[in-house]
């Protein structure tokens, strides 16, 4: 099978991972394997093996004409069968196919406001839609969502999926106080993952318990992220709050912390929360998108845009190492179990045959 991953950057994200991990599943099971990024390169280009073919468009508006010949002539070359657009990147996959291409297109939905779907702009995309063979949601309410608003009845949900290869033995330290209670957050700085909620959070917490935090995520430098960082230099407790920015192997950070958090106001199905359960660390998270169907009663799960009650749950688990350690086992074991490569490359595989 001929496949290319189509995705508009390789910065490091929901979407932009699993557009990754899909390349390099198939890749490792015998297929041609194929990746094309389309406006932004970014860190995780570094993750992709030598031996898949790559392509950077850098296209520089919706309607390149020399992107998309670029794209056209490369699928042509390279005798691609099944195009498969991540996020965004469906709208340039679709006029592929209008151009006459025989091809396969799957549309692949990682949208991360799955609480909010009744304001979704989806115009273009519904306009679009007759033009794919299938779509891949990764969660119920997506699903639901594609079936009831779009013009294809072949919609499917496949959990995000995680990856031995992911880890490594990169040796890394987090900041601070070593004897602290440290608390890891991966994720990028945009609205829907609500940091803002987990540091006033933090802040109560930090009155009680010797505590430190660390966030990791891509700083967009919009105005939501400005005003983050804006609040964390104000914190009287902003010496005990790190930031770093993207890194590339995240795990070794993940592992040497004593939790993972998701603040978040509204997700999909986080591959952050997979990865936590891969790191081995307890969690604690907010019940939006899959969060709580993920966790399956392996951590703390708790309603949204509640500070208060997002600090006495991290501190009442501070206080229970058995727990904490019980969950942890319990969560790895049941993502290894549920979320492993093995298990989602069967259903994607009979997916694509059915196309």
């Amino acid at each position: 099978m001929r496949v290319l991953q189509v995705i508009d950057s390789l910065q490091p994200g929901g979407a932009e991972r699993m557009a990754v991990s899909y390349a390099e599943l198939l890749h490792k099971n015998g297929h041609a394997s194929y990746l094309c990024s389309t406006r932004f390169e970014g860190i995780l280009k570094e993750n992709l093996s030598s031996d898949i073919g790559y392509l950077f468009l850098n296209k520089k508006s919706s309607v390149d004409i020399i992107a998309f010949l670029k794209l056209r002539n490369f699928i042509k070359k390279n005798e691609i069968e099944i195009v498969h657009a991540h996020s965004t990147s469906y709208f340039f996959a679709s006029l592929l196919k209008l151009s006459g291409l025989s091809i396969k297109l799957v549309w692949h939905d990682h949208y991360g406001e799955s609480e909010l779907l009744k304001i979704r702009k989806s115009r273009i995309l519904k306009l679009l839609s007759p033009s794919f063979d299938g779509i891949i949601s990764v969660n119920k309410k997506l699903k639901d969502w594609a079936i009831e608003n779009l013009m294809i009845k072949n919609v499917v949900m496949f959990n995000n999926f995680i990856s031995d290869s992911q880890l490594s033995n990169f040796k890394q330290k987090l900041k601070g106080p070593e004897e602290s209670f440290k608390i890891i957050c991966l994720a990028n700085l945009r609205p829907q993952k609500d940091h803002l909620n987990l540091v006033k959070a933090f802040e109560k917490l930090s009155e009680k318990i010797n505590t430190t935090l660390h966030l990791i995520g891509n700083n967009p430098n919009t105005s939501y992220s400005t005003k983050i960082f804006q609040y964390i230099s104000n914190s009287e407790f902003r010496n005990q709050i790190f930031y770093y920015g993207i890194q590339k192997d995240v795990n070794q950070f993940l592992r040497l912390a004593d939790l993972g958090v998701l603040a978040s106001r509204s997700e999909g199905l986080p591959v952050a929360l997979l990865e936590y359960g891969l790191a081995g660390i307890p969690v604690v998270v907010t019940d939006v998108g899959e969060c709580k169907e993920v966790l399956n009663n392996f951590g703390i799960c708790i309603t949204a845009n509640d500070s208060e009650l997002l600090s006495e749950s991290i501190f009442q688990y501070s206080k229970n190492k058995f727990k904490r350690e019980k969950d942890a086992v319990n969560f790895q074991n049941h993502i290894y179990s549920k979320f492993g490569e093995d298990v989602i490359y069967e259903e994607v595989i009979s997916f694509y045959k059915n196309l």
